[in-house]
């Protein structure tokens, strides 16, 4: 891999593809696809994208995605990450960038949106024309603005965070590290991992583990995003041994609830929600995969890892530096462009092992009382019969008491039963009122909750 840039040496080129030109790229079912075969389609695109502008890259095929990235950093475009497909994001997307031009394939967006929406949009077809493979790999240089991404919008309105390409492939080089560690502490030394994703793309975890790890190293990827737990397992045993999949803590859970039987799964890679230590014990024993777990934000990329089944406390990456302010903690690192500051209170060690103690705007003060969202949350998730639940605050004016609000999966009970198990078990000001029985919670492709979703599911 190549070295870690600094802020001296941003300027340096880096290569777009890691690895020989003959290796294992992707595969699409069971079909692999060599390494120039992917470089020569993703020029045969870039040809045919405009000089200047944004793409705005909705393909849902990853091996598509992929394409498209491609084909933009070839371009010298930066790639636009939408943190949801509804019709008003993807207008103010258009309306918020220069020159924005949409790709898609036909899982992507329906036509008769697209054609309400003020986009040049082109739908990639599922089997790309013959082209010829072509190597090597251009350089591009790293402080190509490679990507601009959106925060989930869990705390607000999603905000957009530029990414440049040698901050990708530094972070990739770390990420790439752990998990080459993880190979070998399975006994699988000098393999080439073959990842598959239940995430999209689009979402920076997705970006990180299924975009940039195959582009950047030797592993491979699998075209597909399964969500349901067979269509896990057929995925999987399309993608040969070794392999990784990259998940988050909903659609791990989801996956060992089901009792599914899967292929042999060297490392399973978790991000994007807290993973709880149960859970982690849960899918080692039942996959006998190693259960990573990395901590990250779209804001600062992954900056951390643990073994969740066997530590509660986190291990930074070498070159990280965490400071407290106001609001939360300072996140920099030579690697970076400019320091993010994340709104959790953060235990950091010399040894670079940090705990997280909690977001600043989780903890809770009502008549002289203190309690935390997440603590709530928790308590009403182990009420018997609730199958998913969350608590959060609603809008107030500035000086106003404050108020929380519920959505509870519970099916066969109704909000005058939850209320009452959840009054025996918190402190009655905690109560959340209103509190509304969903059938499922507003959880996006990762499992997140944006707070706009919950308010609107709130209203009915």
């Amino acid at each position: 891999m190549n070295s870690l840039p600094t802020s001296d040496n941003r300027a340096n080129a880096l290569p777009l593809l890691g690895g020989e030109a003959t290796r294992v790229f992707a595969w699409r079912r069971s079909t692999p696809v060599s390494a120039e075969q992917f470089l020569g389609e993703a020029h045969a695109l870039a040809r045919t994208l405009a000089s200047d502008g944004h793409v705005l890259n909705l393909c849902e095929d990853r091996y598509r995605f992929l394409l498209g990235f491609a084909a933009a950093l070839i371009r010298g475009l930066p790639t636009l990450l939408p943190p949801n497909r509804s019709a008003a994001t993807l207008a103010d997307l258009a309306r918020d960038f220069d020159g924005v031009q949409a790709i898609g394939d036909a899982g992507s967006i329906c036509p008769e949106l697209l054609a309400q929406l003020p986009l040049d949009c082109r739908l990639l077809p599922g089997d790309s024309a013959p082209v010829e493979p072509r190597w090597p790999p251009p350089d591009i240089a790293a402080n190509t603005l490679a990507a601009i991404g959106f925060t989930s919008g869990s705390t607000g309105t999603p905000t957009p965070q530029r990414k440049y390409w040698g901050s990708f492939c530094a972070t990739t080089s770390l990420n790439a590290r752990q998990l080459d560690r993880c190979l070998r502490e399975a006994g699988l030394v000098a393999a080439s991992a073959n990842v598959v994703a239940t995430v999209p793309a689009q979402h920076m975890w997705g970006m990180e583990t299924s975009v940039l790890l195959p582009l950047r190293t030797d592993a491979a990827m699998h075209s597909g995003r399964p969500f349901f737990p067979a269509d896990i397992a057929t995925v999987l045993a399309e993608t040969p041994a070794p392999r990784v999949l990259v998940t988050t803590p909903v659609h791990l859970k989801t996956l060992v609830d089901s009792g599914q039987p899967l292929p042999e799964v060297a490392v399973i890679l978790s991000a994007a929600a807290p993973l709880s230590q149960e859970l982690a014990q849960a899918a080692e024993s039942t996959t006998g995969a190693r259960v990573l777990e990395l901590f990250g934000s779209t804001e600062t990329c992954v900056i951390g890892h643990r073994h969740t089944a066997h530590d509660t406390d986190w291990q930074a990456y070498d070159g990280i530096c965490f400071d407290p302010v106001e609001g939360g903690t300072r996140i920099s690192a030579s690697w970076l462009h400019g320091a993010a500051v994340l709104p959790d209170r953060i235990d950091v060690d010399e040894d670079g092992r940090f705990r997280l103690l909690g977001r600043l705007s989780d903890h809770l003060e009502i008549a002289g009382k203190r309690a935390s969202l997440a603590g709530i949350t928790a308590t009403l998730q182990g009420i018997a019969g609730v199958r998913d639940a969350a608590v959060f605050l609603l809008d107030a004016a500035p000086g106003a008491v404050q108020r929380l609000g519920a959505l509870v999966e519970a099916p066969g009970h109704d909000e005058a039963d939850i209320l009452a198990l959840l009054r025996q078990r918190i402190d009655p000001v905690f109560l959340p009122r209103p509190l509304r029985i969903v059938e499922a919670l507003p959880r996006n492709a990762t499992g997140k909750l944006p707070r706009q979703a919950l308010l609107d599911a709130l209203r009915g």
